[in-house]
């Protein structure tokens, strides 16, 4: 059997003027990831990223670490199906109808890195009223089209994959979401729940046989734990 290791970017930018930056956390998270693969004595085939600027560096950093640290490296490959959803447009599509029951969520949206909890909770219910479609047909991707682009960018793996390859993809949380509904069958619900608990550059494990696939661990945390800095936990 092969090995998808579906990776979370490290932590951005977020309240920054461009969010799609990795912080010197997300930095310092990506190289504890290279350093921890290389310890394991992972062998990594391939390794995909979506072409989101904070996707590429966390493979950039994770792959030079491991490489510093005697492990071979393959050559990132750039695959967009594995881009994040757009929450900019989630928030500019379903904060109109949410400001009647929260008349304070425009300016906890404008002052998130603030407001964190608070941001995080409306948020939460604005990709809720997403994934159920309750938002205008006005170009936004919704949550099927993204699932479909998801899936679609798994299928692609799995046909060019050889039988028995490790292969790493850089992505983000609500991606890994997508792939979790893809393959265990849980709703978009259950997904987002799990998708709020996703740290910054964690591991999570599928196991693939032709186009088989089964989920065979969630948000391994060891790299940064074994640490023991807690300020690498993050989760955006």
């Amino acid at each position: 059997m092969g090995n998808l290791y579906l990776i979370r970017h490290g932590q951005a930018s977020f309240g920054a003027d461009d969010y799609d930056v990795l912080s010197p956390v997300g930095v310092r998270q990506s190289q504890a990831l290279g350093e921890h693969l290389a310890q394991l004595g992972l062998r990594l085939d391939r390794c995909v990223a979506g072409n989101l600027r904070r996707q590429q560096d966390t493979a950039r950093h994770t792959l030079h670490a491991l490489n510093a640290d005697g492990g071979a490296v393959p050559a990132i490959e750039t695959d967009p199906a594995f881009n994040e959803f757009d929450a900019d447009g989630v928030i500019r599509a379903l904060l109109p109808r949410l400001l009647a029951d929260e008349p304070h969520a425009r300016d906890v949206l404008r002052n998130g890195a603030q407001n964190r909890s608070e941001f995080q909770r409306l948020f939460a219910l604005m990709v809720q009223r997403w994934h159920a479609g309750e938002h205008a047909d006005d170009g936004l991707e919704s949550w099927q089209a993204f699932t479909a682009r998801v899936d679609a960018g798994l299928q692609r793996l799995l046909d060019s994959a050889n039988s028995g390859d490790n292969i790493a993809v850089f992505t983000s949380g609500g991606t890994i979401a997508a792939l979790l509904h893809l393959v265990t069958r849980i709703t978009p619900s259950q997904a987002f729940a799990l998708n709020w608990q996703i740290i910054n550059t964690s591991l999570s494990q599928l196991k693939f046989r032709g186009r088989d696939v089964a989920l065979a661990s969630f948000n391994s945390q060891a790299h940064v734990q074994l640490l023991r800095a807690p300020e690498l936990i993050t989760y955006r």
